[in-house]
């Protein structure tokens, strides 16, 4: 691991922190804002649905949904160094690294400044077009062959893909864990639901089954609240996972794209 891509698994662990430290300030915020339901019969009102507020289940603010809060900042942190760095991509082809006009051919010699350029900024060598350009130049200093330097091309394009969907597996678990979670708190809280069902009262005692009765129904709305909640983070995630994936695909592909009408289709082999 070289020096850049330690620098951005530390930018990934800020953000994380960043992200948790939003995630519990908002919990905070949203504890003094909503208040617990004082009726005991218990509807269930946003703040139960979003923070588990009214039941006795879970000490407040350690409930599920506080939890499943903290993962979801987790996972927003990551889109955003993801959609940051589809950004930096997408600013790499307006550098003008290569020429942009329709008469040049690239010789050999004509390619060494390029190459300089290249390797003298090591800021951007960790980028796809500079390890592009930085491939396909000495791939033809070697062997004069444009057909192996496309070969070589489609190869790193391939590979680079790769790397694009091995960055998401962070995101990719946490939209996995947040269901998962969330059904750990719809387990609870059935089971929690069925064991209040033992204690109940006689059937002449009115107010008492009332009560029984919401007690019991508080406890299942436990149940189902955390893994709505679950579902809605999950497909929120899931959302904007996509969309900050197919940034980084579609800079790749422009990528791809810039190279091939640039650089490897001007590349001239010298008999």
């Amino acid at each position: 691991m070289n020096n850049l891509e330690q620098q951005e698994t530390t930018y990934r662990v800020i953000v994380a922190l960043v992200a948790i430290m939003i995630g519990a300030v908002f919990i905070a915020i949203m504890s003094l804002i909503s208040s617990p339901s004082e009726d005991v019969v218990g509807e269930l009102v946003l703040a139960d649905i979003l923070f588990d507020r009214s039941t006795d289940v879970f000490p407040y603010p350690l409930t599920i949904q506080n939890i499943m809060w903290l993962l979801f900042m987790i996972g927003f942190g990551e889109l955003w160094v993801r959609f940051d760095r589809g950004k930096k991509e997408i600013a790499q082809l307006k550098r003008g690294l290569l020429p942009e006009d329709d008469t040049t051919m690239l010789r050999a010699k004509e390619l060494v400044p390029i190459f300089s350029s290249v390797v003298d900024n090591k800021h951007t060598r960790y980028f796809f077009l500079p390890r592009l350009i930085h491939r396909i130049i000495l791939q033809f200093q070697n062997s004069q062959s444009i057909d192996q330097s496309n070969n070589l091309m489609n190869s790193s394009l391939e590979l680079m893909q790769h790397e694009i969907d091995l960055k998401y597996n962070m995101v990719r678990y946490l939209v996995w864990l947040i269901p998962t979670i969330g059904f750990i708190g719809t387990v609870i809280g059935i089971a929690l639901s069925l064991s209040e069902a033992s204690d109940m009262p006689d059937l002449g005692q009115s107010d008492a089954i009332r009560v029984w009765m919401g007690v019991l129904t508080t406890k299942l709305g436990v149940a189902f609240n955390t893994t709505l909640l679950a579902l809605v983070m999950s497909a929120i995630l899931v959302f904007f996972m996509h969309l900050a994936q197919g940034r980084e695909e579609s800079a790749l592909n422009n990528t791809g794209q810039y190279c091939m009408d640039n650089l490897i289709n001007r590349l001239y082999e010298e008999k």
